[in-house]
């Protein structure tokens, strides 16, 4: 079955959303001002507290202050987290650390092989492979093949295209978050439609 991760809820209609349709998981930018989507730990905590049981949600960070990250899985505001900046094995180890048996998912810009290579050597529990920073843009799918463990795969995901998505590169599951929103919000109908089309080719 894959699984489904919708990113980048901003607003208490957006938990709604996916109280409604259940996805897996459920992701929020933390502390990176260069994103629409951001909330500051506060307003994550606001947010995650009306979230369905069975929904895990994931906090989105970008080379944030290992002690941030360590706070929201310690009160278990998240249950994920996912680096996307420029965090190393030290860091990840020093995260470990502070909060023994944690969940961490670390992303990789897909533009050569080597960043597979990379991906591939990463100690996190899982990998993402991603275009970039939320630019609802794929990258050239044909890298994935270099990638020899489970991954999600993010990156211009839409409810039109993960069907062939999912049949092309079998990720352990997708993540998507532009392609559920209509003018910058997101959007319930796409939210289901997304989450559909996982599921339909799963």
């Amino acid at each position: 079955m894959t699984k489904i991760k919708i990113c980048g809820l901003m607003r208490p209609e957006d938990i709604e959303a996916v109280n409604a349709v259940q996805p897996d998981y459920c992701g929020f930018i933390v502390n990176f001002p260069k994103s629409h989507r951001n909330k500051t730990p506060d307003e994550v905590r606001q947010l995650r507290a009306n979230l369905a049981p069975g929904i895990t949600p994931v906090g989105v960070f970008v080379d944030s202050p290992v002690e941030v990250v360590a706070s929201l899985l310690r009160d278990g505001t998240i249950g994920v987290a996912q680096l996307h900046g420029h965090e190393d094995e030290a860091y990840l180890q020093a995260l470990r650390e502070m909060v023994p048996g944690c969940t961490i998912w670390k992303a990789f810009k897909v533009r050569t092989p080597a960043d597979l290579e990379a991906a591939n050597a990463s100690t996190a529990d899982l990998v993402l492979l991603d275009n970039g920073y939320g630019t609802g843009q794929t990258f050239d799918w044909s890298l994935a093949g270099g990638v020899q463990r489970p991954f999600l795969l993010a990156g211009g995901l839409t409810p039109e295209n993960i069907p062939e998505a999912v049949r092309q590169l079998h990720p352990l599951g997708v993540d998507i978050s532009s392609g559920v929103e209509t003018d910058r919000q997101k959007d319930p109908a796409k939210i289901q439609a997304a989450v559909a089309a996982a599921r339909k080719e799963a």
